[in-house]
């Protein structure tokens, strides 16, 4: 029932290697991008051209008192806020550059959503947005960042095929990865010996 083994030696059931680089579990994790993509890029949607664009992408004053918020939260017996070095964070980084972080932050989230939706370097998307979700989740605010970040972790462990049904489909056969060139890379090295060789014979 094996597919791997390891250095280790423990051998990697064919479930996980279904789910996690078939092409057909593709329609299952196309559905996860779709509905992740659609949240990501809504949001940012709403801090870029919506309701909450004056106060991220023209003034980035929503993310000020956020951060001042997530600091007040850190004290009292019934802190929600409970790591040090990240109230230091938020008081000597976020703070002093609320504007730019604003910006970026509405960016992020609307680059991450046109990403998931496109299967554009999906892994690598929800990689950032699993980010976002940690500082969220850091900051004291749970809503709907739990869920989130367990589909943001799926989808990284499936980012042979979380794209497959998108641009990755395409793109990552052609570039491959730095231990497993793709056929683009291939070509281009074939050709560059070729030429080499005429030359070596001129």
């Amino acid at each position: 029932m094996a597919t791997f083994t390891g250095d280790t030696g423990i051998t990697e059931p064919r479930s996980a290697h279904w789910i996690f680089a078939s092409r057909t579990a593709g329609w299952i994790w196309l559905v996860v991008r779709l509905w992740l993509g659609y949240e990501w890029l809504t949001a940012g949607a709403a801090k870029l051209f919506g309701v909450e664009s004056t106060a991220f992408w023209k003034t980035g004053l929503g993310v000020k008192g956020y951060a001042l918020g997530a600091i007040a939260a850190s004290k009292g017996p019934h802190a929600q806020v409970s790591y040090g070095w990240w109230v230091a964070v938020l008081r000597d980084f976020v703070v002093p550059n609320y504007a730019l972080i604003a910006k970026a932050d509405a960016l992020a989230e609307f680059a991450i959503g046109i990403a998931l939706i496109l299967g554009l370097f999906a892994g690598v998307a929800a990689l950032v947005g699993l980010s976002l979700n940690f500082t969220y989740i850091l900051s004291g605010t749970v809503s709907t960042n739990p869920v989130f970040i367990v589909l943001g972790v799926l989808l990284v462990l499936a980012w042979r095929n979380a794209g497959w049904y998108g641009i990755d489909g395409i793109l990552l056969p052609r570039l491959g990865t730095p231990w497993q060139p793709g056929t683009a890379v291939v070509s281009h090295h074939h050709h560059d010996a070729k030429r080499d060789l005429h030359g070596s014979n001129v």
